[in-house]
């Protein structure tokens, strides 16, 4: 049984080329999905937060998923999750 993927199947180069695009736009909506849930899940935590008396935002957090991103994703992790935090906390 052959375990070719579509791009691999694919008559041409640009075939093959606009397969994978699609696959590519499919994962970026999926990812936008995601951090959009994000948000809503940050919004929940940050008004808990406040109504308990408590800060908006809680940076030995945040330190915490930025060190999760930059060991995942290495250094361009980091800038990446500053800019998650960003969307989903906003500015601080």
């Amino acid at each position: 049984m052959s375990t070719t993927t579509p791009e691999e199947t694919a008559a041409t180069p640009d075939a093959a080329i606009a397969a994978a695009r699609e696959r590519i736009d499919a994962i970026d909506d999926r990812i936008i999905g995601l951090i959009q849930e994000r948000t809503a899940v940050s919004a929940v935590v940050q008004q808990t937060r406040i109504s308990s008396g408590g800060r908006r935002v809680s940076l030995s957090r945040e330190m915490e998923v930025l060190g999760h991103y930059r060991e995942a994703l290495g250094k361009p992790g980091t800038s990446l999750a500053m800019t998650l935090l960003e969307l989903c906390r906003g500015r601080i």
